[in-house]
């Protein structure tokens, strides 16, 4: 158990880093540098991933002392899928593979949610860059209102997985209104049900970055789900639903006796 300011009954236990469920995917989009220093040393211990988000580290100042210092906190640090993506779309791909060595990345993305890619072209990817760094692999489109039947995202899945991912990401996109939720932001309940039939929740990341979505995915599969594209402001606030400290999962963790009792 994490060494907390307050001791207090009945909490779910946390995994510590570094975590294999659990995980914490934040969404860096560029944020400067003293501000990285800060967030790493008040939220460093509960984020695992880093994305620098979709091409912003093509712009960004400091991307390299970002990094070095997302590493030093035990943090890994990727690239976002559409930079590869913008890559591969170019015939660059092993200039992309020299790209992150240079910049001293051990995880990489592989994404198909913006270009047209076979899908044993994609595995391919994610089997070369798997021998050299850990794969991140994202299924699902950023296009509003693209439908993926249920099956052929279980497939996806689990063929990017045997092919070398880590883990695969369930498409979101940063607003949460495409893939795994509807128009209006809400579960694709069905979609997700079909999914953990056949893919171990564990083996997901689901990209969550509104709170309602957080707190879906935390009652249905626990404290220990992995969820990704959190701000960093989102941070503390994500870990407190974790653990039941927040209105709306007050209840989840608490035993029976203690949820009937009244006061």
């Amino acid at each position: 158990m994490p060494n907390y300011n307050i001791s207090i009954s009945n909490l779910p236990e946390r995994t510590e880093k570094p975590r294999n469920s659990g995980i914490t995917m934040v969404m860096d989009k560029g944020v400067p540098l003293s501000h990285a220093e800060a967030y790493v040393e008040s939220y460093g211990d509960y984020i695992d991933f880093v994305k620098l988000g979709f091409g912003t580290s093509v712009v960004s100042k400091h991307v390299k002392e970002k990094i070095k210092l997302y590493k030093k906190a035990g943090i890994k640090v990727y690239l976002g899928g559409t930079l590869f993506e913008a890559f591969v779309v170019r015939g660059k791909f092993d200039e992309y593979q020299k790209c992150i060595d240079s910049l001293g990345l051990d995880t990489a993305e592989v994404s198909d949610g913006s270009i047209l890619m076979g899908h044993d072209s994609k595995c391919e990817f994610i089997s070369k860059l798997a021998k050299n760094f850990t794969v991140l692999s994202e299924v699902g489109s950023k296009e509003e209102g693209i439908i993926i039947h249920p099956a052929k995202w279980t497939s996806m899945m689990k063929k990017e997985l045997e092919a070398g991912s880590y883990k695969v990401i369930a498409e979101a996109r940063e607003s949460g209104n495409v893939g795994i939720f509807h128009k209006n932001g809400s579960a694709h309940t069905m979609l997700i049900n079909r999914i953990t039939n056949k893919i171990k929740p564990e083996d997901i990341i689901w990209e969550t970055p509104q709170k309602p979505q957080q707190v879906y995915f935390i009652k249905l599969f626990g404290a220990n789900v992995n969820v990704g594209n959190i701000g960093f402001e989102d941070v503390i606030p994500l870990e407190t639903l974790r653990l039941g400290l927040r209105g709306d999962t007050f209840f989840t963790f608490l035993p029976e006796e203690t949820k009937e009792k009244q006061f």
